[in-house]
């Protein structure tokens, strides 16, 4: 069995590679992450290294095990699932759910979380457009076509396909700006110089700057 803090920071290490393309998280990397001091997450990398969950070496960090990286992707799926259940059934806004789900995917079983995913029709992504992972643990590849919204150049048509900064604020304002998942649009400008980009999307000029456009991942359309 693992406990709630846990999973936490097997999920945490996960999706900190998954961010970095590096196996290997540091101290400081997870203290952002979940908020706690370096000392606490000092303390947790040689738990989970005795539990066998990561490997832990000393100022380098920890490299999750194949067992402490199948719990994290157990923990990435119910999240997602959990999110987009919430999202399709009570019809809660994608800035709501993330805080939900943090409380509720570790009470769920993993019987309840195949009922749900199976009752959505097996779904791949989840309202931020996130992979879902299968019941087995793999991650689904999404498409290599999808680019960061700051990189687009000018006069570019492109669907909005995923939301990686999922802050509620963040999400609040896409969602009052008329940008939803699949949104699509054109790139109106960009300018390196004044560090804003702008789109039209369904009729409305949206500009946000370089770093937030970062976060909103897209497919260029008709290429």
């Amino acid at each position: 069995m693992t406990t709630l803090t846990v999973e936490n920071y097997l999920k945490a290490t996960l999706q900190t590679t998954q961010k970095t393309g590096v196996d290997w998280v540091t101290t400081g990397q997870l203290a952002t992450a979940l908020a706690v001091s370096p000392g606490t997450v000092t303390s947790m990398m040689k738990t989970l290294s005795e539990a066998g969950h990561a490997e832990y070496r000393p100022y380098e960090g920890v490299c999750l095990t194949p067992a402490g990286r199948a719990v994290a992707m157990r923990m990435v799926r119910r999240h997602r699932l959990i999110e987009l259940f919430l999202v399709k059934t009570l019809d809660l806004s994608w800035d709501q759910v993330h805080e939900e789900a943090e409380n509720m995917e570790h009470a769920v079983s993993d019987a309840l979380i195949d009922r749900i995913d199976e009752f959505l029709g097996r779904p791949t992504s989840d309202p931020h457009g996130d992979p879902i992972p299968s019941a087995d643990g793999e991650l689904r590849e999404q498409t290599d076509r999808a680019i960061p919204l700051s990189t687009v150049a000018a006069g570019t048509r492109i669907r909005i396909v995923r939301v990686v900064d999922q802050g509620a604020e963040f999400l609040r304002f896409l969602s009052d700006a008329g940008v939803t998942l699949m949104s699509e649009g054109t790139v109106r400008e960009n300018s390196a110089e004044a560090g804003i980009v702008t789109t039209l999307i369904a009729g409305q000029p949206v500009a946000l700057g370089l770093p937030a456009a970062q976060h909103l991942l897209v497919e260029p359309i008709g290429e």
